[in-house]
């Protein structure tokens, strides 16, 4: 009676094992075939905000936004806009290392926007920005009409 207990008791161990590991193989099978979220909108926004010269955040920033602008279910449907205060201003700035990176990005369609008071509180003059970049009142106020717009906001 011992050997019949302790043989159902491993059997019934084997075989919810076995169950456990078809259920595991089963979910690790089904994640493997997702290939994201289909984009089903006509239109997608999403505003970056950039408050830091931080090179890695910048950079990173950057590659975010290019993968975006590449990303197959998103091409014609993207807006994006990028917008710099605090510290994050001095990559809008003549000279900036970033000039070519910010220069790609608006001809490939970005909008990018450079806070007044960030500008006012450095005693930075607009003619110091780089000229092909926008300047707004505030960068916050830019992020809450962006959300308050259905924008998604990103902080890298």
């Amino acid at each position: 009676m011992k050997h019949t207990l302790a043989a159902t008791f491993l059997f019934m161990l084997i075989a919810n094992t076995a169950i456990s590991q078809t259920a595991d193989t089963t979910a690790l099978i089904k994640n493997r075939a997702y290939t994201g979220a289909e984009a089903t909108k006509q239109k997608y926004r999403a505003i970056y905000q950039l408050d830091t010269n931080d090179p890695k955040i910048v950079e990173k920033a950057f590659h975010n936004i290019n993968n975006a602008l590449n990303d197959p279910r998103l091409k014609g449907k993207i807006e994006i806009e990028v917008v710099t205060f605090s510290t994050g201003t001095d990559i809008v700035l003549k000279g900036s290392k970033y000039e070519n990176d910010l220069r790609s990005l608006v001809l490939n369609g970005v909008t990018v926007a450079q806070c007044n008071n960030s500008l006012k509180q450095h005693n930075i003059s607009r003619d110091q920005v780089l000229d092909f970049i926008a300047v707004v009142p505030s960068g916050n106020g830019e992020l809450i009409i962006r959300e308050g717009d259905g924008w998604a906001i990103v902080k890298p």
